[in-house]
Order: C-alpha cells, then sequence, then structure tokens
C-alpha cells in the first residue's frame, strides 16, 4: 500500500491541522493538502494525507474509512495516480490558428 491516502466526503470547513491531528492518532503524518478551488479558495471535500509509512497508512486507512464526521462518513484509501487525459483533438491544450489575410 502507499503512504499517501485520499480522504474523501469531508465536511467543507475541515482545515489541515484537524487532519493532521485527527491522522496522527495512526502514526506519523509527513503532510496534509485539503484540496482549494482555485478561484475561490474553498475546500473541494476531499484531501490527500501522507503517511510516514506503510504500516501507518494502512492502519489510517483502517481506522478512519467510515471514520463518521460532522454528518458524514470520511472515505479512506489508497491514493491512485490520476489517469493519464487523451485529448480527442481541439482540447483547451491546442491553439487553433486563425487565418491571416
Amino acid at each position: 500500500m502507499n503512504k499517501r491516502l485520499f480522504v474523501g466526503n469531508l465536511p467543507y470547513q475541515v482545515e489541515e491541522n484537524y487532519l493532521q491531528d485527527l491522522f496522527s492518532q495512526a502514526g506519523s503524518v509527513e503532510s496534509v493538502r485539503v484540496m482549494r478551488d482555485v478561484e475561490t479558495g474553498r475546500a473541494r471535500g476531499f484531501a490527500f494525507v501522507e503517511m510516514a509509512s506503510e504500516q501507518d497508512a494502512e492502519k489510517a486507512a483502517a481506522q478512519f474509512n467510515q471514520f463518521p464526521l460532522e454528518g458524514r462518513k470520511l472515505t479512506v484509501n489508497e491514493a491512485k495516480p490520476m489517469p493519464e487525459r487523451r485529448s480527442a483533438g481541439g482540447g483547451m491544450h491546442e491553439r487553433r490558428q486563425e487565418p491571416r489575410w
């Protein structure tokens, strides 16, 4: 199991320091990152917690998956790499050349 955990179904007001304290009950926490909307800064309802070892990550996932927090049940599992996005043509990364007359 990876050392990095995905933590989902978070209440929007949860901050990094709260998750740091919570997950430190299961082991040593290296970093916590609550994902936020770029424009508004509002939390998006999920975070990534990096534990110091695979054992700490496994313990944290077992301890906090389905953990009740402010009326929600957390989802905690191994963070998986984001799948590579494939452009179907005309994507944002391609610039359309306007004809020059």
